[in-house]
């Protein structure tokens, strides 16, 4: 008798123990969790990364390591994402280009954005910033195009590859402004702005987060903000519609997801972290020194949001013949 309730007590554990995992509730238990992101290290969607995973780590109570896999616009490290065990134990950074932007200029990118994921949640969404080396005899927006159009095709511009949220406003500012400029695709927008330091390239339209500590340091000067408004940031520094592209605008945002499949319970203990996160003052504070808005919308909207924007970016590359060079 005394067997058979032992084995009967070590059944029913066994039996909660399955359940549980199957429920989710056993995770993360024992294995660190990693955080791929498609670019390198430096750029705006690294420094994004890296300050969610330091935040989230002791929240989940596992390592949150972050690991760069840049190339193809962000494609390489999104394909590694998508294809990952749906455990929980693999999160991928997203963001405008690669759920948006690039599965209308690659035939092939290796993945679906809208099967292959469960967007968590947004991790900011904020304008990018027209910066150029002080060296370029350029103090606004006005006085770049009109260099531009007495040098055509001796400007240049980088990005952190074709198709990136940079790379799109980059050609939306020539064919606006009417200029003839050469892009030059990086394999991340740290790179680029290194170069652009070091006076290899004319300008950059990238995030804040990456250029706003060089413009504070002196080594870039800012002309303009692609948002709807100025940045607390830069008081001082006018939009682009201000500084004379009337309609030019134009936002990149940053979100986490993982593989389609993973369990709901997964999912939903992920966004409540990245929700506490994001919507603490530390977070507010931090975000809005780069004039951006955290995000922690949920992941039923944040969903619905990509939709949305696959649509209106398929369209306007579409009538825009915007193609890969």
């Amino acid at each position: 008798m005394a067997g058979f309730i032992k084995l009967f007590v070590a059944a029913l554990a066994a039996t909660v123990h399955v359940l549980a995992a199957a429920e989710g509730s056993a995770w993360p238990a024992g294995q660190p969790i990693r955080l791929i992101v498609p670019g390198s290290a430096g750029g705006v969607i690294d420094v994004r990364a890296r300050w969610l995973a330091v935040r989230l780590a002791p929240v989940l109570g596992q390592s949150v390591i972050v690991e760069n896999k840049p190339g193809a616009g962000g494609n390489i490290g999104t394909q590694v994402g998508a294809h990952s065990a749906p455990d929980g134990y693999t999160l991928t950074i997203i963001h405008t280009g690669t759920m948006t932007v690039n599965p209308h200029l690659y035939s092939r990118p290796g993945y679906d954005p809208l099967a292959d994921f469960i967007p968590i949640t947004h991790l900011g969404v904020a304008p990018l910033l027209l910066a150029v080396h002080p060296g370029v005899p350029a103090y606004s927006a006005a006085e770049l195009v009109r260099l531009a159009k007495a040098n055509p095709g001796q400007l240049s511009f980088g990005s952190p590859g074709i198709g990136t949220p940079p790379h799109l406003a980059g050609e939306l500012f020539k064919r606006m402004a009417g200029i003839d400029t050469v892009h030059v695709a990086y394999r991340g927008g740290g790179q680029a702005v290194t170069d652009l330091i070091g006076g290899q390239i004319t300008y950059s339209i990238e995030g804040l987060t990456v250029q706003l500590p060089q413009v504070k340091a002196g080594l870039l000067r800012p002309l303009a903000v692609t948002g709807r408004r100025r940045v607390p940031s830069l008081p001082d520094v006018p939009t682009m519609a201000e500084a004379g592209l009337p309609g030019y605008e134009l936002e990149g945002w940053v979100g986490v997801a993982v593989p389609a499949a993973t369990p709901k319970p997964i999912v939903e203990r992920l966004y409540r972290a990245m929700h506490n996160i994001l919507t603490s003052a530390e977070a507010r504070e931090w975000f809005a020194e780069v004039g951006a808005d955290p995000g922690a919308d949920a992941p039923d909207a944040f969903a619905a949001s990509i939709r949305a924007e696959h649509a209106k970016w398929g369209k306007l590359i579409r009538d825009g013949g915007i193609k890969l060079e």
